[in-house]
């Protein structure tokens, strides 16, 4: 996917006036992201998304690297914020509210499905915590999502 037609995408799901607020948005969720994520994790993401959206998630991994020990930590885990320093974090970026945010990083979400592989897909279902999994597409929570422990398949 392009970045033009990914930024495109954004916009009109996320019902933003122009292509420079739905740019502002996938930077500062990818951004946001990463500081979530191993480092590991956003690197692979990377590789599979044009380069104009790779960039945050490159940057914002290259500044993890201040020690061997860091660098061998966040490799495996991400800064540990739930739903809302995510979206206080996307919100700041964009000077956006909350509110807005979360509806940016969704649609923003929906977008990231269909542009990487599903098996990433997967793995940053993986590392989230639910509440931000809440974010991601529909159909992608319904596989993950365990069965209730009582309820029986007929």
């Amino acid at each position: 996917m392009r970045y033009e037609e990914m930024t495109g995408l954004v916009q009109t799901r996320a019902q933003l006036p122009d292509r420079q607020s739905a740019e502002r948005a996938v930077r500062a969720t990818l951004e946001t992201l990463a500081e979530r994520i191993p480092d590991g994790l956003a690197g692979h993401m990377a590789a599979q998304l044009p380069q104009e959206a790779a960039e945050p998630l490159r940057r914002v991994a290259a500044s993890h690297e201040s020690s061997p020990e860091e660098r061998a930590y966040r490799r495996d885990h991400g800064e540990r914020f739930d739903l809302t320093g995510f979206a206080g974090r996307i919100a700041w970026r964009t000077e956006h509210t909350e509110e807005e945010a979360l509806r940016e990083a969704a649609a923003f979400f929906e977008v990231l499905d269909s542009a990487v592989d599903p098996e990433l897909m997967e793995k940053l279902y993986g590392v989230l915590p639910n509440d931000i999994r809440e974010l991601l597409p529909e159909s992608r929570a319904e596989q993950n999502t365990p069965p209730e422990p009582n309820s029986r398949t007929e």
